[in-house]
């Protein structure tokens, strides 16, 4: 399901580029685009359909739970490269999230700014017991997080299934 939600972005950030290479033509006359011709209007109308499309944070939150997800097993199995990749790419999920709605910039600056470089210290050094200790303190500030921005009903919990079969030998 992930790699459909990549797909889909990738298509619309393709949108966004074709939208903005038509910029220079007059109100009302772009063309329709897209498979189909789905996406119309003038240019700034296309955005704001794309826009939509990319929705606010929890499309942020999809790829974040998805990759959390991932960074847990990795760790575990102690694939670092594979669990660092994960981790840097959560930042860059709730980082690209926080260009859409950066009102929740506050409650997310401890997790980017210290919890999460916390974790990737770990990682870094190969310390299966400390990235134990650090993820759960990012689970804890995941949750932390949901509270702050009256999301409480949404309780993350340690991964219990994998969702890709990546897994490597422990070093």
């Amino acid at each position: 399901m992930f790699h459909i939600y990549v797909s889909r972005l990738w298509i619309i950030v393709a949108l966004i580029a074709l939208a903005a290479c038509t910029a220079g033509t007059p109100e009302g006359a772009d063309p329709a685009v897209g498979q189909d011709g789905w996406l119309k209007g003038n240019t700034n109308e296309k955005l704001d359909v794309v826009a939509g499309q990319l929705r606010g944070f929890d499309m942020a939150m999809v790829e974040t739970g998805y990759r959390f997800t991932e960074l847990y097993f990795a760790g575990e199995d102690q694939n670092w490269d594979y669990a660092k990749y994960q981790a840097e790419k959560i930042d860059t999920a709730i980082r690209n999230g926080l260009q859409r709605r950066p009102k929740r910039a506050a409650s997310a600056e401890t997790f980017l700014n210290i919890v999460l470089p916390e974790v990737l210290a770990a990682i870094e050094g190969k310390d299966i017991e400390l990235f134990r200790q650090r993820f759960n303190t990012l689970l804890s500030t995941c949750n932390t997080c949901h509270r702050d921005e009256k999301m409480e009903f949404i309780s993350v919990v340690l991964p219990k299934q994998r969702l890709t079969s990546t897994a490597a030998p422990s070093e």
